[in-house]
């Protein structure tokens, strides 16, 4: 995971602060409003905040993406949390394409196919798109990749990223520490799930394709803040066997997590394997609990 900054250049419009009562009329090209092409291509990321939403929210490419740009016809978007900042350039992957016809979007994703929108724009930084056939309501904001805290993105919803990879295997356990039950536990898979997310253990020797793994047990897991806000994170893992274990969560990079375990002193290190790109309606969605990007401080 790394930070990208760039700075734009240049702005297809001089924004104005708006407030946040007040909406801005669409201009058809013709005067000096602003066209919702102007306004969409403006701001370089879109954050959907699924928080909001009213309605059914039930399209995929929609929940499943923390960020959408609109970029001269290109859709992308930021679905995962792996390479988030640079992967794109920090707009993620190019999901589809998108035709603009006065306050309207047609989107046509590569995978769920075709939706209209009709948008409302309430300021420069904000806007909601109405699917014109379900009514669910959408609200987006928009920052310039400059100000927009990818690493805050990140640690805020580090559940997501421990579910893109099909499988976490087991690298490194320390010396110091008490012999305990973990010990045995050599692969982990974190998925959603219906009532929470969930995991998976397996106490296979290592070395194996994640795909021959047998899966011994599963339960419950929850991530919280050490405090809030903090990119200290501690793991719960369910194990109704031995009741709950507790870890220190850190990561390392991409790929590799480190857990340390609070009653034995022990630290572990997992390394992630077959890597899960969300462009299709498989994987995580945020439909519970989606969480804010916070401005960094000038």
């Amino acid at each position: 995971m790394r930070t990208f900054y760039k700075i734009l250049g240049s702005l297809l419009i001089a924004v104005t602060i708006a407030s946040c009562e007040t909406e801005v009329v669409i201009g058809d090209g013709f005067d000096n409003r602003p066209t919702l092409n102007e306004i969409l291509s403006n701001q370089e990321l879109w954050y959907v905040d699924l928080n909001n939403t009213q309605g059914n929210p039930d399209i995929p490419f929609m929940t499943k993406a923390f960020t959408v740009s609109f970029d001269f016809g290109t859709l992308y978007a930021n679905n995962n949390l792996v390479g988030v900042g640079s992967a794109g350039a920090g707009l993620g992957l190019d999901v589809g394409s998108y035709q603009i016809l006065n306050n309207q979007v047609s989107i046509l994703h590569d995978i769920d196919g075709l939706h209209d929108f009709t948008v409302v724009v309430l300021n420069y930084n904000r806007i909601k798109m109405i699917d014109m056939h379900r009514g669910t309501v959408y609200y987006l904001d928009g920052y310039n990749r400059n100000n927009f805290d990818y690493d805050q993105l990140f640690y805020d919803n580090i559940q997501y990223f421990l579910q893109e990879y099909k499988a976490w295997e087991k690298v490194y356990t320390s010396n110091v520490g008490a012999l305990n039950n973990f010990d045995q536990e050599n692969y982990l898979q974190f998925t959603p799930g219906f009532n929470g997310d969930e995991f998976k253990s397996s106490t296979d020797r290592t070395g194996l394709n994640y795909s021959s793994l047998f899966w011994d047990y599963t339960g419950e897991y929850w991530i919280k803040d050490e405090v809030p806000g903090s990119i200290n994170k501690h793991l719960t893992m369910d194990y109704d066997f031995i009741g709950n274990d507790f870890f220190d969560l850190y990561v390392i990079n991409d790929n590799t997590i480190e857990l340390y375990h609070s009653a034995s002193g022990t630290t572990y290190e997992f390394k992630g394997r077959g890597y899960i790109q969300l462009k299709n309606t498989a994987g995580k969605s945020r439909l519970i609990d989606a969480s804010r990007v916070i401005e960094k401080e000038k």
